[in-house]
């Protein structure tokens, strides 16, 4: 079956709530992972501002070597290494070590990609990796991906 990525929180193609953005507390939003391979060893989870002016789906979050588990819990804490609510690392992005949330120029809307990589391997990678090296590093060891593509404008 197709993995699939949702959210309580938004559906595919809906705003995304002030809350999880830089214009509100910027927390991260509970993901579900549905059909869920398994063969899955780690996920990647990553956000994506995809109509940013100057850098074609600017990176906001990286975390990598999450525990294959399906379902992401909101609000996960900062820093390189997280063990609780789940075990995972997060790399250099927008938010060092943290999620990051949509934060667009005022009057404009933008589309924000959740994405969830499914590997058959834990990275070697540290905090200090980008999503560049780790998707480098995943290079065929991906066996499922999922997106969820939330809007988020600061005048709503």
């Amino acid at each position: 079956m197709e993995l699939k990525l949702t959210s309580p929180s938004f559906k595919e193609g809906e705003f995304i709530d002030k809350k999880f953005s830089g214009y509100g507390i910027d927390i991260s939003p509970e993901l579900n992972i549905e059909n869920l391979s398994k063969d899955a060893v780690s996920l990647i989870l990553t956000l994506d501002d995809a109509d940013h002016p100057r850098i074609k789906n600017f990176n906001h979050w990286i975390a990598f070597n999450v525990d294959p588990v399906d379902k992401i819990p909101e609000h996960l804490p900062k820093g390189g290494c997280v063990k609780s609510p789940i075990n995972m690392q997060q790399g250099m992005a927008y938010g060092n070590f943290r999620y990051r949330g949509p934060k667009t120029p005022k009057g404009e809307t933008h589309h924000y990609v959740y994405t969830v990589y499914v590997l058959d391997i834990k990275i070697k990678a540290n905090r200090f990796s980008n999503k560049k090296k780790i998707m480098k590093l995943a290079e065929g060891h991906i066996i499922q991906q999922a997106s969820l593509t939330g809007l988020f404008t600061p005048n709503r």
